[in-house]
């Protein structure tokens, strides 16, 4: 009979590293809040795919060729900084839920594909969960199940967050809150982004 426990220790882990609040968590839970959770379905799926790629690139050995080239970093961090500053200006200025115009376009699959992807925290946060422990004895199937369950859980953490963030935003209504909330979920998104940069280090993307 498998012992499960392997399992639900990885499962345990990823949910504190990968879960807490960063760059692509704290944008999803304001994208919701601004946007709703139907018009934001396009970036929580650019998220996912980009989060995903940055698995499948640090279980494929990828992350460390790649951020041996001197100008990864760098370009990353760059593009990270200016996606995250953009979307959090179209967050701060969108309409109240209640008044949401639908001439104002949410941010789209690609927004949230390139902050996947450019995000400083999901590298380090995923190579930590990767390498925490081991699940099957053979090397491959290892990585595989260690795929398999990280991918569910990259959705549940994102889809998670959005609900959260567009459950609370109904709760405030009122033009004024809501202004708030959108400039306090703004806020959040490049004070967490910044943390994350910081706690990234030289040696990863950030």
């Amino acid at each position: 009979m498998r012992d499960w426990h392997p399992v639900l220790s990885l499962v345990l882990t990823a949910l504190a590293v990968m879960g807490s609040p960063g760059p692509a968590t704290i944008s999803i839970t304001a994208v919701g809040g601004a946007f709703g959770v139907r018009r934001s379905l396009p970036y929580l799926l650019g998220l996912i795919l980009g989060t995903t790629g940055v698995l499948l690139a640090v279980a494929a050995g990828l992350t460390a060729l790649l951020l041996s080239l001197p100008f990864v970093g760098p370009v990353l961090v760059g593009a990270s900084i200016a996606y995250v500053l953009y979307l959090a200006f179209r967050i701060a200025t969108a309409p109240p839920l209640a008044e949401a115009d639908p001439t104002v376009e949410p941010p789209s699959l690609w927004g949230g594909l390139i902050l996947g992807v450019a995000n400083p925290k999901a590298y380090v946060a995923i190579a930590a969960v990767f390498a925490a422990s081991r699940i099957a004895a053979d090397p491959t199937v290892d990585a595989i199940q260690k795929i398999a369950v990280l991918t569910v859980l990259i959705v549940a953490i994102h889809v998670a967050w959005l609900l959260a963030g567009a459950t609370f935003a109904r709760l405030l209504r009122h033009p004024i809150a809501s202004r708030i909330v959108n400039l306090a979920l703004a806020a959040a998104l490049v004070l967490f982004s910044l943390l994350a940069l910081l706690h990234a280090g030289p040696s990863a993307p950030g």
